[in-house]
């Protein structure tokens, strides 16, 4: 029997897309720029707005959106307010 030299690689392999899309869910997040044309592209119901604004986007742990903010500021203290840990996202 051989072992894996890096056990992440035995995890992921062990885990499904949907149970590891659901690893770290309301616990975790992290922070992506985005631009307003983005956030209509994404979620065609947002209201209308100007093109091009530079926006925050905090987002769960599965991706999906769990506020957008005007500021980086504004998107931090609400990971802070609702206790996610915030990650870094390369």
């Amino acid at each position: 029997m051989t072992r894996d030299a890096n056990p992440r690689a035995s995890l992921s392999r062990a885990l499904s897309p949907e149970v590891f899309a659901q690893l770290g869910a309301g616990h975790v997040g992290y922070l992506r720029q985005i631009t307003s044309d983005d956030l209509r592209r994404l979620f065609p119901d947002t209201p209308e707005m100007a093109r091009g604004l530079r926006l925050w986007a905090l987002l769960g742990a599965d991706g999906n959106p769990i506020v957008v903010a005007d500021s980086r500021e504004a998107a931090i203290a609400n990971a802070l307010e609702t206790e996610l840990l915030m990650v870094s996202v390369h």
